[in-house]
């Protein structure tokens, strides 16, 4: 179709009327791009920090200790503590369920992360999202429909990456039907180039932020370092920005009480979850004094 027509029928869809059944496609006709959920609608006062609550192993994994009640009680713990210490949102994560199944979780694992998500989400008032890794993007869609999540984090949205499961594909496709076919407005945060993972050989940086946004229609994007808790490179948050600068960019592993402040000067928000914990050792519980250290430096930036 020649472009320029279809352009211009892009711009006349963004005037049509919308029917209630179609509440998810007006929400994508009337923005300014043809993403559903912005990301301002859940955190509208500045650069927003999300804190990681890290499950413990649920039912299934290896190390699962056999209680969800003692499971539950942590994660409503490190929750509440996240929220006390000032951060915006909390992200529930199943991060105690190594090794992690490639894409398609269990329906044990769906399940307990679902109980896990509502009980922090009634014990809270800030948005709580959702990973359920290492790359089940449906399987979070629906963990965040039963458990009132806002928002979900997707490690491999569009393209490939080799990661310690072996290839992982981006789902975009069932993701964003499976969320229009529920009508729900969770936002997708995408990663760029994930940590624990490479990408192939020839393979853009800024290709893959530009089609993760435009193609992938995540409503945000995270960039990472290499690994949890490795400092991210504040030059390839610039690239991603740079490609797609009508996106937000959140950092999503290694920022510090030592380096929030530079990096809200380039991203738009944070996933902390490591600089938290105690000892700073993801999965040891959140540390308020940390927490609140970490809050008290951000909220230093001019």
């Amino acid at each position: 179709m020649n472009s320029v027509v279809s352009s211009r029928r892009n711009r006349a869809a963004l005037t049509r009327p919308c029917a209630p059944a179609f509440s998810l496609l007006c929400a994508v006709q009337h923005h300014e791009t043809p993403h559903s959920i912005p990301l301002r609608s859940l955190f509208p006062n500045g650069r927003p920090l999300i804190g990681m609550v890290h499950l413990g192993a649920l039912p299934g994994a290896p190390t699962w200790g056999g209680s969800m009640h003692a499971v539950i009680e942590r994660a409503v713990q490190d929750a509440v503590l996240l929220v006390e210490a000032g951060l915006d949102g909390v992200m529930v994560e199943n991060y105690g369920d190594v090794p992690f199944y490639p894409e398609q979780a269990p329906p044990e694992t769906v399940a307990a992360l679902a109980v896990c998500v509502r009980e922090v989400q009634r014990a809270v008032p800030v948005p709580v999202g959702v990973n359920l890794l290492r790359n089940d993007a449906p399987g979070a869609v629906a963990v965040a429909v039963a458990g009132g999540a806002r928002f979900i984090r997707v490690n491999v949205h569009t393209g490939v990456m080799v990661t310690d499961q072996g290839l992982l594909s981006g789902q975009a496709y069932r993701t964003l039907r499976l969320r229009a076919a529920l009508g729900i407005p969770v936002a997708i945060l995408a990663d760029v180039w994930v940590k624990h993972a490479i990408p192939l050989p020839g393979s853009e940086l800024a290709q893959a932020a530009e089609d993760t946004w435009a193609r992938g229609l995540a409503d945000g994007l995270i960039v990472t370092g290499v690994g949890t808790g490795r400092a991210t490179d504040l030059a390839r948050v610039a690239t991603v920005k740079r490609a797609v600068p009508e996106a937000p960019v959140w950092v999503g592993s290694g920022v510090t009480t030592q380096t929030v402040r530079d990096v809200l000067a380039v991203a738009d928000g944070a996933i902390i979850g490591t600089a938290l914990a105690y000892d700073g050792m993801a999965g040891r519980g959140i540390d308020p004094v940390r927490a609140a250290a970490l809050v008290r430096a951000a909220r230093s930036v001019a």
